[in-house]
């Protein structure tokens, strides 16, 4: 029929013309006044993909995953294996990318080793190892898998750090250990153990046993630090000019290399676990620290402060569990969290300092231990409190509120006081306050300076008995 007649005619023009198109394979410009015709890069790889290849640093011809040992490492804990590595990541980086596998041994660093863009460093662990036998001291060297002994940077802290991860590089599967590094007394200063920059930089399953300085995190767009375990002595991970999205995940930080009381002492009066400058929404997920003067510090660098989301964090042990010198107005959302502090001269869950202009929001989080106060909170910023649960405070019997505001805006609602102390205490020179549908154990006990029933609303707080402690 001349309907199927026609039908047949267009589709066969069709697939002339999508021909004809391809061999032209022209991309023109957008504009339809200008008539610029550019060699589409596809229609070269269909006419002579080895002209491509030739043009990339990419040589399939070579094994994507090398031995060190085949480069000269001994991994005997007595050469000094710094070389060895490096020549294998320079190889694998100049073929392309691919795996340096390093694997059991005790393999000696006396310098210090990079890994280019495109390379992993992999050793034996698919998970970060275990710790037994450092707590005890009957273990002196870590034993099993790969490990790397660190020797150079000795007293120098601010050196160039053991390992630096760039581009799209990753060190995966090893333990990290400092021989010379103290286990009673003061602890000595080492450079950073691992730097990271540039883009997309990862770090999983690895021990850090006694790092000084575990991990600098600056410049690091979209870093992924996961599943990573040890004991920093001084400085956990430092974060600071991230610009995109960073994440760092599974973090544990506890006193498994010493807890001899003159080092341990030291750590807790001088360490910090987690401090974040500028990184814009970082994503931190189920992280731990034990034993630190303050366990997640958010500050203000030249570049900037932190906005982030931060679920599931906690704090055992810690002079200060979290403190908020500054944060950025979009707000550091902070869910799931438990902070203890019952040790130092004022031990305290929340520091919020004068400087803070910036939001701060405890969602579904439990604050305990026998300290002076669940928050001190100054500044002019806004902290909020939704379905939290306040155990302990008062262990001095001052008199002290668990939550004590001296400057900004807070919101405390939906949550629980579990002691039959003062709840919370309201400056005079507050913002503003909202302390509403709270339980109370015990009567109500708010002490508000504030002049002014618009700038602070206290309503709907249940009191009785409670079960807590």
């Amino acid at each position: 029929p001349p309907s199927m007649m026609y039908s047949l005619t267009l589709v066969v023009c069709t697939i002339l013309f999508c021909v004809a198109s391809l061999s032209n394979a022209r991309i023109y410009n957008v504009r339809k006044d200008v008539d610029v015709r550019v060699p589409s890069r596809s229609d070269q790889w269909l006419r002579d993909p080895s002209s491509v290849l030739n043009n990339l640093n990419m040589n399939v011809s070579t094994p994507s995953v090398v031995n060190v040992l085949t480069y000269g490492a001994k991994g005997d804990g007595v050469a000094d294996d710094t070389p060895a590595f490096q020549a294998a990541l320079n190889e694998m980086n100049s073929q392309g990318g691919g795996i340096v596998f390093a694997p059991r041994g005790l393999f000696r660093f006396n310098g210090n080793i990079t890994i280019p863009r495109a390379v992993t460093l992999q050793g034996t662990y698919n998970a970060p190892p275990s710790h037994q036998g450092f707590e005890d001291g009957s273990k002196l060297l870590p034993d099993v898998g790969t490990v790397f002994l660190v020797y150079g940077g000795a007293k120098q802290m601010n050196g160039p750090p053991f390992i630096t991860i760039r581009a799209d590089a990753t060190l995966r599967g090893v333990t990290i250990f400092y021989p010379d590094q103290v286990r009673a007394g003061i602890p000595i200063p080492y450079p950073y153990a691992i730097s990271m920059y540039e883009d997309n930089p990862a770090l999983y399953d690895t021990e850090l046993v006694n790092p000084y300085q575990a991990i600098y995190a600056v410049g690091a767009a979209r870093h992924y630090i996961a599943r990573v375990q040890g004991q920093p002595l001084f400085m956990g991970i430092f974060v600071d000019s991230t610009y995109d999205i960073g994440r760092i995940e599974n973090v544990h930080w506890n006193p498994w290399f010493s807890m001899e009381i003159t080092l341990f002492n030291w750590q807790l009066a001088n360490g910090r676990a987690f401090v974040i400058a500028r990184s814009d929404w970082e994503y931190v997920l189920n992280t731990f620290a034990f034993g630190y003067n303050i366990g997640y510090h958010f500050v203000e660098s030249a570049t900037g402060v932190c906005n982030g989301n931060f679920v599931g964090i906690g704090a055992d042990n810690c002079y200060t569990s979290i403190q908020i010198d500054a944060a950025a107005p979009y707000g550091l959302l902070i869910t799931n969290a438990e902070f203890t502090s019952f040790n130092g001269p004022d031990p305290t869950e929340i520091v919020v300092g004068a400087n803070n202009t910036g939001k701060v929001q405890f969602v579904n989080s439990a604050f305990w231990g026998p300290g002076h106060q669940i928050a001190k909170i100054y500044g002019k910023g806004v902290v909020g409190f939704d379905s939290c649960t306040f155990c302990q405070w008062n262990a001095d019997k001052t008199g002290r509120a668990a939550i004590q505001v001296y400057g900004g805006s807070v919101i405390i609602q939906g949550s629980e006081f579990q002691q039959a102390y003062p709840q919370v205490y309201l400056d005079a020179s507050i913002n503003r306050a909202v302390v509403m549908g709270n339980l109370i154990t015990g009567p109500l006990n708010i002490t508000n300076k504030k002049v002014g029933q618009d700038r602070v609303q206290i309503m709907g707080n249940a009191i009785g008995d409670g079960n807590g402690f």
